[in-house]
């Protein structure tokens, strides 16, 4: 099977320009594409998986992906699903945040001479004279076919700054910048960028009277229609210091039995003839399913070594062992207690088990907490710094567990 059919049979492309021109292009590596990256934070995130797992399948095929870390188009925020402006970041913040998404995607794809780039649009962006580009690039778009745009029409209501009305501009000149100084013939993006994408294209026939070409990504949705990677204590990132392995691994464990499938399918590197024999998988079959599709990506992401020790914490705990080697730890401090105690919903935001003490009290009430193999009862429970002088289990619900510690 060929790279583009299987990208169709894996459910990943949402809407292509061309669709001869592209499926001949990336099965035959001729393909030098972009993804852009917004550093909106200091890491990537589960939203960003799809992505990093295309420019990788791609890559693999002989096709050259380029990166571009968004430090031009930061200053300025994408209103694609949004329905409130972005906060403004420092330089210093942006360029950070860039650096540290390097990191990340050296896990995916492979950078160097003859490889993957990684391009920063600051470099040209920012360098830009604004009357040269109203007349140059502003002169090829028309407002009346922006604010038809889906990512402009659902924040016309609330009020759209003249700010993010030139985030379709800045990013389709990105695409004109990539076609005549890197050879970049393609871009790939969520299927929320369809518009900006599509602006892109149309600038560089215009302007260059040349033919490139754009794909989206099949978003990541649940059953419910709802974009996966969020959990009570926010996003699930893929820096282990802001979201653990054992929390990676254990976020996937737990999806529902409708998206495992589906998961597996557009995330995994596995050969599809061995996803569609499971299929047919239920019941105690999708629990194995879910346990193959946690590992698969924890070992992408953080490694062999951390998805070994994050599948044996999980079993061990759920097995009926009582390890806690690998279980996420929360390291309290003399700072952490006020006249040497702790409040048992403080202790649970604190370790990330809720987003808020509202959360937290709906939990204890609602009997989802146990310390130690008790049950909490009551919510305005108080622990003493003595309480921690051995390790004490957290459980949350009936798979989550979480171990803290005194320093």
């Amino acid at each position: 099977m060929k790279l583009y059919d299987e990208l169709k049979a894996r459910g990943l492309i949402a809407q292509v320009t061309n669709e001869a021109e592209i499926s001949e292009m990336i099965n035959n590596g001729k393909a030098t594409f972009y993804i852009g990256f917004d550093p909106t934070a200091d890491s990537l995130h589960v939203g960003h998986f799809m992505a990093l797992c295309l420019m990788k399948r791609l890559q693999m095929a002989g096709n050259k992906p380029i990166a571009l870390v968004g430090g031009g188009t930061g200053y300025i925020g994408d209103p694609s699903g949004r329905t409130d402006m972005r906060s403004m970041m420092t330089p210093e913040t942006i360029q950070h945040n860039c650096d540290c998404f390097k990191k990340q995607m050296e896990r995916f794809i492979e950078f160097g001479e003859g490889k993957a780039q990684m391009v920063n649009n600051a470099d040209w962006l920012l360098g830009l004279n604004y009357i040269e580009l109203l007349r140059e690039v502003g002169a090829c778009f028309s407002v009346n076919n922006m604010l038809r745009a889906e990512c402009y029409k659902q924040r016309m209501e609330k009020g759209l700054s003249f700010l993010e009305f030139n985030y379709m501009i800045m990013q389709s000149y990105d695409f004109y910048y990539l076609f005549q100084h890197y050879g970049c013939n393609m871009q790939f993006g969520g299927n929320d960028q369809w518009s900006n994408m599509l602006g892109g294209t149309e600038l560089i026939r215009r302007k260059l009277g040349k033919d490139a070409h754009a794909m989206t990504i099949t978003l990541l949705l649940n059953s419910e229609g709802k974009k996966m990677g969020k959990t009570a204590s926010g996003a699930v990132w893929l820096d282990p210091n802001k979201t653990s392995p054992y929390d990676f691994y254990q976020y996937w464990r737990n999806v529902d039995d409708a998206d495992v499938l589906k998961c597996i399918r557009m995330l995994t590197f596995l050969p599809l003839e061995q996803i569609e024999e499971m299929d047919s998988w239920e019941g105690a079959q999708l629990n194995r399913a879910k346990e193959i599709l946690a590992y698969e990506l924890t070992e992408l992401v953080h490694g062999k070594e951390e998805a070994d020790k994050a599948q044996d914490a999980a079993h061990s705990i759920f097995v009926g062992g009582q390890s806690s080697e690998n279980m996420p730890t929360t390291t309290l401090t003399d700072a952490d207690f006020a006249d040497d105690t702790i409040g048992v919903l403080t202790l649970l935001v604190k370790c990330g088990l809720a987003a808020s003490n509202g959360e937290a009290r709906k939990l204890v009430q609602g009997g989802g907490v146990s310390i130690d193999g008790s049950k909490v009862t009551d919510f305005k429970m108080r622990l003493s710094s003595a309480d921690f002088a051995s390790e004490r289990i957290i459980k949350k619900g009936k798979k989550t567990f979480h171990k803290v510690v005194k320093g």
